[in-house]
């Protein structure tokens, strides 16, 4: 099976790193390849920066029909792109927002999303009703400070979001946590152990998701 990651913003070091991510999350005989957008910006931090990669993603139409997988992944935390991808390809298309929310949500188990990202809050939380998550999503929680210099440090960010998990799990009484970001990856595979309950990795998420919807035929 070949997965093809795609990161909607323009960082090659982050596509790399998540395509590292998802292959190792990948069942045996799954080769996950990956590829940027090919414009937009390098971290996606706000709406307006959102709906340029949901544009970028279109443009890839023609690049991702050529790669011929198996399936697609989206990501970014804002699934941008995400319908119109799947109006335009044969193959299942996965979003990681949507993966990570459906493992979190599982059997209605009241969730929050986990983030850096103030501006997209709105968003994340449409995203979580459009999915059908409307009862048992609790909301986001913020890590503290700009977003840019809370990333700028590997051991900064993993604190940061711990913070916010906890704040999360006291505050809004989530029985299970998504941590919102696809530039997140490494730290969210940091903060499992840290805590009782379920803290879920989006990209990890998305990689048992499309594996699911290509076995199965969608």
């Amino acid at each position: 099976m070949r997965l093809l990651l795609i990161n909607p913003n323009t960082d090659a070091g982050t596509t790399g790193m998540m395509r590292a991510i998802a292959q190792a999350a990948a069942a045996a005989g799954t080769v996950i390849e990956a590829m940027s957008a090919p414009y937009g910006v390098r971290l996606i931090t706000d709406e307006e920066a959102l709906a340029q990669a949901a544009k970028a993603m279109q443009a890839l139409t023609g690049a991702i029909t050529t790669a011929l997988p198996d399936g697609v992944i989206i990501s970014a935390f804002g699934d941008p792109g995400l319908a119109a991808l799947r109006l335009r390809l044969s193959c299942p298309v996965t979003g990681i927002a949507e993966a990570g929310m459906a493992e979190a949500g599982s059997g209605r188990r009241p969730f929050a999303v986990v983030t850096t990202t103030p501006d997209l809050v709105t968003s994340i939380t449409k995203l979580a009703q459009a999915y059908g998550h409307g009862a048992t999503f609790r909301g986001v929680a913020l890590t503290k400070g700009d977003v840019h210099a809370v990333m700028a440090d590997h051991a900064t960010l993993v604190e940061a979001l711990a913070e916010a998990c906890a704040e999360a799990i006291e505050t809004m009484g989530a029985q299970a946590l998504v941590i919102g970001g696809g530039p997140l990856g490494q730290a969210a595979q940091s903060l499992n152990l840290r805590f009782a309950i379920p803290v879920i990795a989006p990209i990890p998420a998305a990689v048992r998701l499309a594996q699911q919807r290509v076995l199965r035929g969608h």
